[in-house]
């Protein structure tokens, strides 16, 4: 699965470890997070990502 990157803060979004702080489950796809979720980081949206190479 693709990752992405924060370009405000550089964390990284890992489809096969989710988002546990923000009740997102290992396996959800970037493109599947939901339209409110935020960078864990430092709080930015999701159009605020770029995949990872």
């Amino acid at each position: 699965m693709q990752k992405y990157i924060c370009i405000a803060c550089g964390y990284v979004y890992d489809p096969e470890e989710g988002d546990t702080m923000s009740g997102i489950d290992a396996g959800t796809a970037f493109e599947d997070l939901p339209d409110d979720w935020v960078c864990p980081m430092c709080g930015v949206g999701k159009d605020q990502f770029e995949p990872v190479d």
